[in-house]
């Protein structure tokens, strides 16, 4: 259905460029690829990219592409609303901000309040900042945090700078979490225990209602298991997990449907938890959602993250639980809990 050499149809017909970015070489070379794109001259990303009264939906429909030079640090301590998987010292990183997928739920939404895409040009300086933490101890890193590396690689190059980066230090492991279909990426980028590469499954009704533009159910799996095929190590994410009427037979099918597909005694563990978002972010979810049944559900605010009512969370959570453990060992299932 799709080519694995595909190259992207980014619709970045303006392109904004940071001055102090304007000579990096690969803001040289993107601009080299969107000759037709009209190329506007900033002195700051945020001068585009965190305005107030943006139309979110609208920029979706046809995305500015923004590209910056990241100043200051760039490794952040990791969100208590993530999953660190058992380590110690759990950050994240922004190589971009911004996604070309369009997910209903996502949190980028609340925090950032624009449809653009930024892309940092200068990897090379966060990578001088993961390297001196480094030397200080063992890093667990999220370094597609903020969008979807993945769905970027054929503009920036960014997945294959990580996995050789990561390859050269012993101390670092990362994850990059994608909703993509890609597998070309899998015959580009050598195989290392501790890049891990960490697919979000949803049910296929919960990708048609909720997350545009992403990959079906479908795909994604064939690219996990592609992955595992060429010895990379991946990890499952049911997470986020949504209530809607009919939930518990569309997950139990989703496990189902993994389960033949995925040989599951290769991947490297897999993830459960129930949808969740800060407090903060949800308000203007709600506002440009006024129909929505992710958005507007009566949530409970639980130290500031607006969750499931606690027996129903409790009970989404554990019944995927329970099918996984009839599938894979209980020490390679990983609970969201905060």
């Amino acid at each position: 259905m799709k080519s694995d050499n595909i190259s992207y149809n980014f619709p970045f017909s303006h392109i904004y460029v940071e001055k102090q970015a304007a000579d990096h070489p690969l803001t040289k070379e993107i601009l080299s690829r969107f000759k037709k794109s009209v190329v506007i001259p900033i002195d700051h990303y945020k001068d585009v990219f965190n305005r107030t009264h943006q139309d979110f939906e609208l920029q979706k429909t046809a995305p500015a592409l923004i590209l910056a030079k990241n100043e200051g640090a760039s490794v952040f301590a990791g969100s208590p609303v993530c999953q660190d998987f058992g380590n110690d010292h759990f950050y994240y990183t922004s190589c971009a901000r911004g996604c070309i997928f369009n997910c209903e739920y996502c949190f980028l939404r609340g925090m950032y309040g624009s449809g653009n895409v930024v892309i940092f040009v200068n990897l090379e300086d966060i990578f001088t900042e993961v390297d001196m933490m480094c030397r200080q101890h063992h890093m667990y890193l999220c370094v597609s945090y903020d969008t979807d590396l993945i769905a970027l690689e054929s503009l920036t190059g960014f997945v294959s700078k990580w996995s050789s980066f990561t390859e050269s230090h012993d101390d670092l492991t990362i994850e990059i979490r994608t909703k993509s279909f890609r597998k070309d990426i899998y015959d580009i980028c050598k195989p290392c225990p501790r890049t891990i590469f960490a697919y979000t499954l949803s049910p296929q009704e919960v990708i048609d209602r909720y997350e545009q533009k992403t990959a079906s159910l479908s795909d994604r799996l064939e690219a996990a298991a592609y992955a595992i095929s060429k010895g990379f190590p991946v990890r499952l994410c049911f997470d986020p997990v949504i209530y809607f009427r009919g939930w518990q037979d569309a997950y139990a099918a989703l496990i189902h449907e993994v389960a033949e597909k995925i040989d599951l005694s290769k991947v490297k563990d897999v993830s459960v938890g129930s949808f969740r978002i800060p407090a903060e972010y949800m308000k203007p979810l709600r506002k440009s959602f006024p129909s929505s049944s992710i958005c507007q559900f009566p949530y409970e605010n639980r130290n500031g993250v607006f969750q499931y009512p606690e027996a129903q969370q409790r009970e989404m959570e554990n019944t995927l639980v329970t099918l996984l453990q009839s599938l894979i060992s209980k020490d390679r299932i990983y609970r969201a809990e905060f």
